[in-house]
C-alpha cells in the first residue's frame, strides 16, 4: 500500500543519501548502481549495493545483499520493524525476499519502468496475497538516483 509521498522526513533523505553513496560504490565496481540501506529503529543493520557481477550471483541485487547482511547482523532472517531504503523500484525477485523478511516499510527513489514490480509494470505490494504487507513510498532524491543510471549506461553505449 502506498503512503504519501511527500512525507519524506530529514531522516529520509539521510538514509536515501547513504543508499545513493552505495549505489557510487556499485557503478565504480562496473555494476548497475544501485544501493540499499535496512534501518531498524533508527540504526543501520543491512547495506549492500549491486553485486551480480563481482559476485556471480544473480541474487546479488542491493536489496537482497543489504537484507543477508541484516539477517546476518540479527541472526535472524526476519527483520522487522525495518524500512528499507533503496535507490531504484525493486524487481519481482527482491519484492519477494522484502514480504519474507518482514520489512514494514519500502522507500525508494527512482521508479524502474521496465521491471519495477511495485508500482510501474507490477503492484505486488498491493495484492492481497500475501501474508505479510508492506506499505511504499517513491520518489525520494528520484533524479539523484534517474542521473546515476544514465551516466552509469550511456558509459557503457
Amino acid at each position: 500500500m502506498e503512503v504519501d509521498s511527500n512525507d519524506f522526513t530529514e531522516a529520509d533523505e539521510q538514509w536515501m543519501l547513504r543508499a545513493l553513496a552505495l549505489a557510487d560504490l556499485a557503478a565504480d565496481a562496473g555494476e548497475v548502481p544501485v544501493g540499499a540501506v535496512l534501518v531498524q529503529d533508527g540504526e543501520c543493520v543491512g547495506e549492500g549495493w549491486n553485486q551480480v557481477i563481482s559476485a556471480a550471483d544473480p541474487t546479488a541485487h542491493a536489496e537482497v545483499v543489504a537484507l543477508r547482511a541484516a539477517a546476518a547482523a540479527r541472526n535472524n532472517y526476519r527483520v522487522p520493524n525495518s524500512i528499507l531504503y533503496v535507490t531504484l523500484e525493486p524487481c519481482t525477485m527482491c519484492v519477494g525476499s522484502l514480504v519474507h523478511a518482514r520489512v514494514e516499510q519500502l522507500v525508494f527513489a527512482a521508479t524502474e519502468p521496465r521491471a519495477g514490480a511495485v508500482c510501474s509494470q507490477l503492484q505486488l505490494l498491493d495484492e492481497a496475497f500475501y501474508n505479510h504487507g508492506i506499505t511504499w513510498r517513491g520518489g525520494l532524491l528520484a533524479e539523484a538516483s534517474s542521473q546515476r543510471l544514465r551516466n552509469f549506461f550511456r558509459r557503457r553505449r
